[in-house]
C-alpha cells in the first residue's frame, strides 16, 4: 500500500468526506522526456561532416565541412537560440580536409573544435575561451600513422578532455590534462569496419560506435566505457555491447551516431541502404530513467523523418534538446509544463489488474474547451502522452492524494448528446505500452548467458521502463533459460513468457517503470476492512485450485510437491513442467512451489465493494471482517482494483471495488 499521511488516512474512512481527484497529463514516455521536434532552419548549405555542442550559456555553436568551397571549416554561433533566430550566418575558419570529420565539445565557456588537414592524418584543435564567440589558432594535436575516418570529443567539468579517432577498423583515445596532450592508446575491442563513433563524458567516458562485427556479416551500433573510475576501472575499456543489430544483407549498414545526455542518453544513428530502394535514415534510442551507461539498456530504436547520411548532431541546453545537419536546425522542450485536467473532470473509471490497466476520463466540453485536443494550448493532450490520476480527498490539510501507477492515452472519444458535450480520454496502462512494441529484430540468449531478471530488465528496456525488484524469487537470479524474442513479437507476450516461470507478479508502479513483486504467504496485511474502514457490498468465493500436485522435471532433477488439502475428495490434479535449465534440485524445487502458489493465490475469488482508499495497491494482502460471511480479519490479496468516481446532483459518487484472492 502506498503511504498516506495520517489525516488522509483518517478523512477517507469517513461516510461524510469530500472527495478530490486530480489528472494530469505529460509528455513523457515511460518516465522519459518524450521529445517533439520542429524544424527551424533548411538551408542550402550541402551535406557534409559536422557537429554541435551548447556552452554554459546556452548558445548554439555549429561547425560544417564545405566539400563544394576549397573544404572549407565553417562555425557559426546563435548566442540565444530559440525557433525563430537565424541560423544562416558562417564564419570560415579555412580549409580542412573535405572527407574528414569534425567535432566539437564543451564544459562552462570552454569550447573546442577539432578537423583534420588536407592529409587526413593530422588532428588539429581550435580552442575557444568565449562559449564559441572567437577561436585560437589551431593547434596540433596528434597524427596518425594512416588516414583518419571519424572524430569525437568531450569534456569533464574540470577540463580534462578525450578525443577519439578512428582509423579503418580501430578506435584511438588520447587525452588531455593539465594542458598537455598524452599518446593514443587503441581501444581494446574489435570491429572489420568503423562507421562512426561518439562520446560525452558522465562519471566515465560514455562511447557508441558504428560498424561492422569481426565475421562483417553484421552491422551494429554497440555501446562502450572508457573508464574514469566510476563504473569502468580507471583507463580501461569495456566490452562492446548491442545497441542495434543486424544480419548485413544487401546494402545495409549504420553510421554517423551522435550522443548527448540532456536527462537520460540519448543515441542517434543513421541507418543506411543502398539499393533501389535505398535510404539513409536517422534512428533514435535512449536509456531507462536508472540506468547506467554500462548497463546497455536502451529503448527500441525508433526512425526520425530525414534522410540523411552524415547523421544528426545532437546537444541541450537547460530546456531544450537540439539537433543539427550541415543545412538543418531542429528542437523540442524538454520539460513540459503538465496540462491540469483534474478541474474538468466529469466521471473516471479505473480498471487495474495484474496484467492490463485502463482508464477512462471523461472531461466536460459543453463550451467546446477540448474540441482540438492535441492542437495548442492542448498539445499534451495526445495520444501517446503520459497520464498520471491522483485519487484524494479534501482533508484538514487541503486537497491530498496518492498517485496511481501511470498510464498513456490510447484514445480520444468526442460525445455529444442535446446540448451536452464531453470528451473521454481512454488510456491504457505499462502492459498496455509493451503491447505496443514489437522486436524489431530476433535475439537470442544461450542457456547460461544471463538470469531470467537480467533478461526481462533488457526487454522491458526496449519499451523504455526500468524494472525494480520490491520481493523477488530466488529463480529471477538462479534460473538463465535459453530463451528467444521472434522478430516482430509483442513485447508484452514476450514478457508473459518470462513471468511464467516464477510466481513473481509484474506491476506498474507509481514511479517510472516496472516493479517485480514475489506473493508471500506471511506478508503483512496493509489494511483492515470492515472494522477500521467499512464495506458496502461483499462477495466471496472458495473454489477448487486449478492444480494439486506440481511435477517439475529438470536436467537431472526432479520435485513433486502436493496440495493435500483438498486431495481426499477432489483427487489429483497435476500440473507438469519440463526444463533442462533447472539443473539443481533447489531450482526445480523452487519451480514447483511457484506453480503451487500461483494454484493458490487464484483458488479463492471474490470482491468488496468499499468507500475509496487512495492508497490501495495490487498485490497488497488486506484483512476482511464480514461477519455474516463467517469472516474475521480474514487474509485476502488484492487482485484487482475498479474505481469508479463520478460528479452528480447529490454530490459526487467515489467508490472502489476490490478484487480478492488467496494470500
Amino acid at each position: 500500500m502506498r503511504a498516506l499521511s495520517d489525516t488522509l488516512l483518517r478523512v477517507q474512512r469517513s461516510s461524510s468526506s469530500q472527495p478530490w481527484v486530480g489528472v494530469e497529463v505529460m509528455d513523457r514516455m515511460a518516465g522519459i522526456a518524450r521529445l517533439r521536434f520542429r524544424r527551424h532552419y533548411t538551408g542550402d548549405e550541402a551535406e557534409g561532416p559536422h557537429a554541435l555542442t551548447v556552452p554554459a550559456d546556452g548558445s548554439l555553436v555549429r561547425a560544417r565541412i564545405d566539400s563544394t568551397n576549397s573544404h572549407n571549416l565553417y562555425v557559426q554561433r546563435v548566442p540565444n537560440p530559440s525557433p525563430t533566430a537565424d541560423f544562416m550566418n558562417w564564419v570560415s575558419l579555412g580549409p580542412s580536409s573535405g572527407d574528414g570529420d569534425v567535432a566539437l565539445c564543451s564544459t562552462g565557456a570552454d569550447v573546442l573544435l577539432f578537423y583534420l588537414s588536407s592529409n587526413r592524418r593530422t588532428i588539429y584543435l581550435r580552442a575557444s575561451a568565449d562559449s564559441g564567440a572567437s577561436f585560437g589558432q589551431a593547434t596540433l594535436v596528434t597524427a596518425a600513422a594512416s588516414p583518419v575516418t571519424w572524430l569525437a570529443s568531450a569534456l569533464k567539468p574540470d577540463g580534462t578532455t578525450l578525443l577519439l579517432y578512428s582509423l579503418a577498423n580501430g578506435v584511438y583515445a588520447i587525452q588531455r590534462s593539465e594542458g598537455s596532450w598524452g599518446l593514443p592508446r587503441l581501444w581494446s575491442n574489435s570491429l572489420s569496419k568503423i562507421n562512426g563513433v561518439a562520446v560525452h563524458y558522465n562519471a566515465d567516458w560514455n562511447v557508441a560506435v558504428a560498424g561492422r562485427d569481426l565475421t562483417g556479416k553484421k552491422s551494429g551500433v554497440w555501446s562502450a566505457v572508457l573508464g574514469d573510475g566510476t563504473d569502468q576501472t580507471l583507463g580501461t575499456w569495456s566490452s562492446l555491447k548491442p545497441v542495434t543489430e543486424a544480419e548485413r544483407g544487401p546494402g545495409l549498414d549504420f553510421r554517423a551516431p551522435f550522443l548527448d545526455r540532456p536527462d537520460v542518453d540519448r543515441l542517434f544513428f543513421i541507418e543506411q541502404v543502398t539499393g533501389d530502394d535505398g535510404h539513409n535514415r536517422p534512428f533514435f534510442t535512449f536509456t531507462t530513467p536508472s540506468a547506467s551507461y554500462l548497463d546497455n539498456l536502451w529503448r527500441e530504436p525508433a526512425a526520425f523523418d530525414l534522410d540523411t547520411e552524415y547523421g544528426l548532431a545532437v546537444g541541450h541546453s537547460a530546456n531544450r534538446l537540439w539537433l543539427s545537419t550541415a543545412n538543418g536546425v531542429w528542437s523540442a522542450p524538454l520539460n513540459p509544463s503538465p496540462l491540469d485536467l483534474g478541474p474538468d473532470v466529469v466521471s473516471l473509471t479505473g480498471e487495474e489488474s495484474a496484467m492490463q490497466t485502463r482508464w477512462r476520463i471523461e472531461l466536460r466540453n459543453d463550451d467546446g474547451r477540448y474540441a482540438h485536443p492535441g492542437e495548442e494550448g492542448l498539445g499534451l493532450l495526445a495520444k501517446g502522452s503520459e497520464v498520471r490520476v491522483k485519487l484524494g480527498f479534501v482533508t484538514g490539510a487541503g486537497r491530498e492524494s496518492s498517485p496511481c501507477s501511470p498510464a498513456w492515452i490510447d484514445g480520444l472519444e468526442h460525445r455529444r448528446k442535446g446540448a451536452s458535450s464531453t470528451l473521454v480520454v481512454h488510456a491504457t496502462g505499462g502492459w498496455g505500452l509493451l503491447a505496443w512494441q514489437q522486436a524489431r529484430r530476433e535475439r537470442t540468449w544461450d542457456a547460461g548467458d544471463a538470469s531470467l531478471f537480467e533478461i526481462l530488465r533488457s526487454v522491458l528496456a526496449r519499451a523504455g521502463f526500468d524494472l525494480a525488484a520490491v520481493s523477488g524469487h530466488p529463480l529471477l537470479n538462479d534460473y538463465q533459460p535459453e530463451f528467444t524474442i521472434e522478430e516482430s513479437e509483442p513485447l508484452d507476450e514476450v514478457v508473459e513468457r518470462l513471468m511464467s516461470h516464477v510466481p513473481d507478479i509484474l506491476l506498474g508502479t507509481s514511479a517510472d517503470g516496472f516493479a517485480l513483486r514475489m506473493p508471500s504467504s506471511t506478508e503483512e496485511s496493509s489494511c483492515a476492512y470492515g472494522t477500521g474502514h467499512g464495506i458496502l457490498e461483499g462477495r466471496y468465493l472458495d473454489s477448487v485450485p486449478r492444480h494439486s500436485r506440481a511435477i517439475v522435471f529438470g536436467a537431472s532433477h526432479t520435485s513433486d510437491l502436493n496440495d493435500w488439502s483438498d486431495f481426499p475428495v477432489l483427487f489429483d490434479r497435476p500440473v507438469h513442467v519440463h526444463d533442462d535449465a533447472l539443473d539443481t534440485q533447489e531450482k526445480v524445487d523452487a519451480r514447483a512451489e511457484a506453480e503451487s502458489r500461483r494454484s493458490a493465490i487464484h483458488a479463492r475469488r471474490g470482491s468488496i465493494a468499499v468507500p475509496v482508499n487512495s492508497g490501495q495497491e495490487l498485490y497488497d494482502v488486506i484483512e476482511v471482517t464480514d461477519a455474516a460471511a463467517g469472516l474475521t480479519s480474514a487474509r485476502r490479496r488484492v487482485l484487482g482494483l475498479d474505481t469508479r468516481y463520478a460528479v452528480g446532483p447529490r454530490g459526487p459518487r467515489y467508490q472502489q471495488t476490490i478484487h480478492l484472492g488467496g494470500v
